[in-house]
């Protein structure tokens, strides 16, 4: 039977075999009240963990940096191209948010989700401005047919003033709006306005109500035409509405009414301006109508030249 002597030298040869497989190790010695045959406790470890910590750190900063300087310009053609990177269902997902308002249910929370597009509100201004100009043409056209006497004249410059209105208004009112909340965000603190772009994405969608209505305002019948007007206009301003309240309801009640105001007061006037785009009515070229019968047409010369 071994020893207690041998028995300590076999460990304390484990132990040095152990340190020179694993250089970095700490070791560390127990108390002989603790470990009376003077045993010896091998730790272990890497050294230098707080040092590959430091390194991962110092790597993800780096890719950080690379990251913000990899962000191209605003003058450059990457830098919108990113604002049109949506797909189909992002697209239909949104516009069906816009033709479904309701209260307490935010189009920017629920379907922008921090994520604004340029694809969506582009393609609805130039759908809506192409079919206001070809409806105005059909609606002469159709009108023809019921009455001979109307003179129909293709109108091809209806399509750029549909296209300059409807394209200055899905920009021009936005920005206008964005910066007035930029600047009640000054005096009221708690504000916490939309940026430029989810401004523009809230007008660009709630303009796609409009298409339908136009394209229903071929029917002849001028009372269901005011209706579905009345309908588009509603749908669309409650959007608006409903989108820029939690907004605004932050500053004083005057002001926010005053500006929800003025926001439907301004749809409404979009609505009739796409009421009256509609081609008028071309009078008829005059026509010569003949003479009676019993008045005769004999040319008269003047005084002077005529025969003594």
């Amino acid at each position: 039977m071994a020893s207690a002597d041998e028995l300590t030298f076999h460990e304390f040869e484990e132990a040095t075999n152990l340190l020179a497989d694993t250089p970095d190790a700490a070791t560390t010695s127990r108390s002989d009240q603790l470990t009376p045959q003077g045993h010896v406790a091998v730790a272990v470890g890497s050294g230098g963990s707080y040092g590959a910590e430091d390194e991962v750190e110092e790597e993800s900063d780096k890719a950080a940096e690379q990251q913000q300087q990899q962000q191209p310009g605003f003058w450059t053609f990457s830098y919108y191209q990113s604002f049109f990177d949506v797909d189909t269902s992002q697209v239909l997902d949104r516009i069906k948010g816009s033709l479904l308002p309701r209260p307490g249910h935010n189009f920017v929370r629920h379907h922008l989700r921090n994520r604004p597009d340029l694809y969506g509100p582009f393609w609805i201004c130039a759908t809506l401005a192409f079919v206001l100009a070809v409806t105005g043409n059909l609606t002469l056209v159709l009108a023809q047919r019921r009455d001979p006497s109307i003179h129909y004249s293709p109108q091809f410059h209806k399509v750029t003033v549909a296209g300059i209105s409807i394209y200055c208004y899905a920009w021009l009112v936005p920005l206008a709006l964005w910066g007035f909340l930029r600047w009640r965000k000054g005096v009221q603190e708690r504000m916490g306005p939309y940026t430029f772009l989810e401004t523009v994405c809230i007008y660009g969608y709630s303009l796609f109500v409009f298409i339908p209505m136009v394209v229903l305002w071929l029917i002849p019948v001028p009372w269901l035409q005011w209706l579905f007007g009345a309908l588009a206009l509603g749908l669309s301003a409650a959007g608006l509405v409903f989108t820029l309240w939690p907004v605004v309801r932050e500053d004083t009640r005057l002001v926010a009414t005053v500006l929800l105001s003025v926001v439907v007061l301004l749809h409404a006037l979009l609505a009739m301006g796409c009421k009256s785009l509609p081609p008028e009515n071309v009078a008829p070229p005059p026509q010569i109508t003949s003479l009676p019968s019993n008045i005769a047409l004999s040319p008269t010369l003047p005084q002077s030249l005529a025969p003594s």
